[in-house]
């Protein structure tokens, strides 16, 4: 659906994006990670076809962004950042002429409006003008011009930014109802979008790519992924450290703050290891029944502050 190869973009000395590559297929919630400034925005406006690369090129269904602008954008619902809206136009009154727009009249445009009504919840705000509505319904509205013409693809820039959690979880709802039908492609610098709404997530750097591939691999990247967190009562923390050392698959042993009489540790398993059926049978030959247990996904705030300050960003 999507085909990205070597994009670039430059302003003057600065270089926002550095030979960006990556494609997405239908199906695929893409999430575009990164911190303020790593070119996640940039790269969103070239596949829209609003700014020109300096270098390289992408395709948006098989329509080229150099040579075929008016097609890409044809195939495009596109969600700008912090939702642009002309605000005195009512709800109804906006869609209706986003509908025109798009070359959509009489009962066409009637029953178009209608159905994004109903996708984004947006009925009782319709002859609201929008500049009295909240930034979540905003938001949703925003949303309704992108889905007006039933786009397969759809490219949402920061959808969830500076919304409070029932706004955001409307959102991200709308999102994965929509995810299997459609290939989607959110930018955000908020990591918990990624466990929330994301089938793959692509980390950008200082304009490059540092990391592409599922959640699950992005978590696997952790210190912590698979550690299992133990809290004993009426253990000696150094003596059961010492003891959890000599299995092969522990990696090293982190003794944590507990209340008085209590043990608490955190093992690591070596690299590729699973350490949870050694440590299993290790609780079980010495008649150790731990009050808490508990195998760790993985931290994806610090695989992303490792990756992304790689170079010093």
């Amino acid at each position: 659906m999507i085909e990205v190869k070597g994009l670039t973009k430059h302003f003057g000395p600065i270089k926002a994006v550095r030979e960006v590559s990556f494609s997405v297929r239908k199906g695929e919630v893409l999430g575009f990670l990164g911190p303020n400034g790593a070119g996640k925005s940039t790269t969103m406006k070239m596949l829209t076809c609003f700014i020109a690369p300096t270098a390289g090129t992408a395709s948006v269904k098989g329509f080229s962004i150099l040579e075929q602008p008016i097609r890409v954008r044809e195939q495009i619902g596109y969600l700008p950042e912090s939702a642009p809206l002309y605000e005195d136009m009512t709800v109804e009154a906006f869609l209706r002429f986003v509908a025109r727009v798009r070359g959509f009249q009489g009962k066409e445009t009637d029953s178009r409006v209608a159905r994004v009504y109903e996708i984004c919840q947006l009925k009782p705000v319709r002859h609201q003008p929008i500049h009295t509505l909240s930034k979540g319904f905003r938001q949703r509205v925003c949303f309704a011009q992108a889905l007006l013409h039933d786009p397969e693809i759809l490219i949402l820039d920061e959808p969830t930014d500076g919304l409070d959690p029932n706004q955001k979880h409307a959102v991200r709802e709308l999102i994965n109802s929509m995810g299997r039908d459609k290939c989607i492609i959110l930018s955000t610098h908020i990591l918990e979008e990624v466990d929330a709404v994301c089938t793959r997530a692509i980390i950008i750097s200082e304009g490059q790519v540092k990391f592409d591939g599922s959640p699950e691999e992005l978590r696997g990247r952790s210190e912590t992924h698979g550690s299992v967190l133990l809290t004993l009562a009426g253990g000696n923390g150094d003596g059961l450290r010492s003891s959890l050392k000599g299995l092969a698959s522990v990696k090293r042993i982190e003794l944590l703050p507990s209340a008085q009489g209590k043990a608490r540790l955190r093992c690591f398993p070596e690299p590729g290891k699973d350490i949870t059926v050694e440590l299993a049978t290790w609780l079980r030959d010495k008649q150790l029944a731990p009050e808490e247990y508990v195998v760790e996904r993985g931290r994806l705030d610090e695989v992303f502050r490792s990756i992304t300050r790689s170079n010093g960003a």
